[in-house]
């Protein structure tokens, strides 16, 4: 049973990783739906400033990667709310964002684990 779950979990991510190569796509077709993964391309916008000037870097994806949470609970209710700055440096923001998000989910865990550990 586990030896099965196992193969099959494999062939899950695989075909997810193999899905994240620029330029390629997978389907799954079931009888009630279709699924297509794939990776998102290029950014046109990449260090191109904004309506104000402004092109997002390290540090405002740091800060755009700490408030997800918030903003993707708001972008819900709120068209005009985005999660991620379109108009960025590039890896640089991409890198800052990143950071930014491990720093929430590891304050979060750190949180737990202390209240855990008081009880």
């Amino acid at each position: 049973m586990k030896k099965g779950l196992f193969i099959i979990l494999s062939m899950m991510l695989f075909s997810t990783l193999a899905a994240c190569a620029p330029g390629t796509s997978i389907q799954v077709d079931t009888s009630n739906s279709t699924i297509q993964l794939s990776a998102p391309g290029p950014n046109p916008l990449v260090n191109q400033p904004d309506a104000q000037g402004r092109v997002a870097r390290a540090v405002a994806g740091l800060w755009h990667g700490a408030i997800v949470p918030i903003t993707l609970v708001l972008s819900f209710f709120n068209s005009d709310v985005q999660i991620y700055e379109v108009h960025n440096a590039g890896s640089e923001y991409n890198f800052g964002f990143i950071l930014g998000e491990l720093f929430v989910f590891a304050l979060i865990s750190l949180v737990l684990r202390i209240r855990r550990s008081a009880q």
